[in-house]
């Protein structure tokens, strides 16, 4: 139970109607997890507005209400607090409940198109190895130094991150290092926390679907930085094209790193085989597990960070040698008869450039390259053509399937896909609706030395059909597979 002025620092209320002196049971945004004397935030959504459920928040037990505009019937005996962004305060209501344990972590968020999931849980291995408690907040999963917590989401909410790193805190954590996506900035569900540090990996067509334009998808992601403090550092990918607009407004520390431009930490490719890369880093040479250019600046981010944070070099280099990457993210199985079988997340335009073009640069002239890829449904719809035309163009073979459909037909999805593949490449081109047989399919039409990649859904253990989720992993049904038909 906290009293409701110790929960109210740094909100920017307009107005307060009712009894401010009073304690409040718990907090909450969906009036379905509000109990007898709690306090509800009516934030407003793309989809859903929180201020027509209300009254069904005070029937469950409400006591205290935010919002931005008030009901037209007030209860007697509630407490309404007006605010210009009902979901700002919420951000702020949740840090103050659970004493601003932000404040009381070292706060590493990662933001970008591609990387984020690798660069946080290379971080979290990396300062577990260095000997530190730590904290993970990710798409894959949530982590509290050994224990693993399920993640619904890319970045929770505001309750649940603040109630994640309130743990953390009693768990004696030094770190916390965070995924921060394009919606959770956009939906100020980062309202309220410390960062120590930001991180920009780079940016490219995604999420158009909830943002409209690349326009509005890139200020989010500045948005980040324009709000880090003095105190903190922002670090940058110099050689994306947009990664020094990111630090225009910043007021913290400004840091880059690189492979090809001059920056703060830059680093080199020595050899990229898929047992690893070795590179150059401040004139050390390490040799990594991670495979591919892109994987080169995910660890360059990580170098810096430690760098940053007083880590020493030799410790960390040696550290990162290591450190296995993150589930889902190149994740590769070979046979006896050398074919290779990789698991991919790549589910953008770029990253599965990236993928195609790191297998195209080490495999062999002779081994042919099958690629299974589906978009999801529900999504961003203009980058099903580019994916689809990307692959045909460098694959030997490109099967279409379905990734989750969500609500949409699999078929309609295959076929917007299918538009953006040029009439030289369809001869090579399947369309195979069944994930599981398309991924069979791929493996049958594989000889030995050949490399299949299933890019799309990465570490995910479902396909979802319909709002219902059916169980499917890709890497283990692609191990079934490539092993049975061996």
């Amino acid at each position: 139970m906290k009293h409701l002025k110790d929960i109210l620092p740094k909100v920017d209320i307009i107005d307060v109607i009712g009894k401010i002196d009073v304690s409040i049971t718990g907090i909450c945004f969906d009036n379905r997890n509000a109990t007898k004397g709690s306090l509800f935030v009516a934030t407003t959504g793309k989809i859903h507005d929180g201020h027509k459920f209300i009254d069904a928040a005070i029937d469950f037990g409400a006591i205290v209400i935010v919002c931005e505009y008030l009901p037209i019937d007030l209860r007697e005996g509630i407490t309404y607090l007006l605010v210009r962004s009902s979901s700002i305060a919420l951000g702020f209501i949740s840090s103050n409940y659970f004493d601003n344990p932000s404040e009381n972590l070292k706060v590493i968020g990662v933001t970008g198109t591609n990387g984020k999931t690798t660069v946080t849980t290379l971080l979290f291995q990396l300062f577990i190895n260095l000997g530190y408690k730590v904290g993970l907040i990710s798409t894959i999963n949530n982590k509290i130094n050994d224990e693993v917590i399920p993640s619904s989401h890319t970045t929770p909410d505001a309750i649940q991150i603040n109630k994640l790193m309130k743990k953390m805190v009693d768990k004696g954590c030094n770190f916390c290092f965070m995924e921060v996506s394009s919606h959770a900035i956009d939906q100020n569900r980062i309202a309220g926390l410390c960062f120590t540090g930001g991180i920009f990996t780079n940016i490219t067509h995604d999420h158009l679907d909830y943002h409209k334009t690349f326009k509005t998808y890139l200020e989010a992601k500045k948005t980040f930085f324009d709000l880090l403090n003095t105190g903190a550092f922002a670090l940058t990918n110099n050689d994306d094209k947009n990664g020094m607009y990111m630090l225009q407004n910043t007021k913290a520390l400004k840091k880059n790193y690189s492979i090809k431009s001059m920056s703060d930490f830059k680093g080199k490719i020595i050899e990229n085989q898929f047992d690893g890369l070795l590179l150059n880093i401040d004139n050390l040479e390490v040799h990594c597990k991670l495979v591919g250019r892109f994987n080169a600046y995910n660890l360059m981010a990580v170098y810096a960070v430690s760098i940053l944070l007083g880590e020493d070099k030799i410790k960390t280099l040696t550290e990162l040698s290591k450190i296995n990457p993150a589930e889902g993210r190149f994740d590769f199985i070979q046979t006896e008869q050398n074919k290779i079988g990789i698991v991919d997340y790549a589910h953008t335009p770029d990253a599965l450039e990236n993928i195609l073009k790191t297998i195209n640069e080490i495999k062999n002239e002779k081994s042919k390259l099958i690629s299974v890829i589906g978009c999801g449904g529900d999504r961003d719809k203009d980058k099903r053509p580019i994916m689809a035309k990307i692959t045909s163009e460098l694959s030997n073979t490109i099967i279409l399937t379905s990734d989750n459909p969500r609500s949409e037909e699999p078929e309609e999805i295959i076929k917007h896909m299918k538009n953006g593949i040029e009439p030289a490449y369809l001869k090579n081109t399947l369309s195979i609706i069944d994930r599981v047989e398309a991924i069979r399919t791929a493996c049958k039409l594989s000889n030995d030395g050949d490399i299949i990649l299933v890019a799309g859904k990465g570490h995910e253990k479902y396909q979802e059909i319909k709002g219902v989720k059916y169980p499917m992993d890709d890497k283990k049904i692609l191990m079934e597979s490539i092993l049975e038909i061996n």
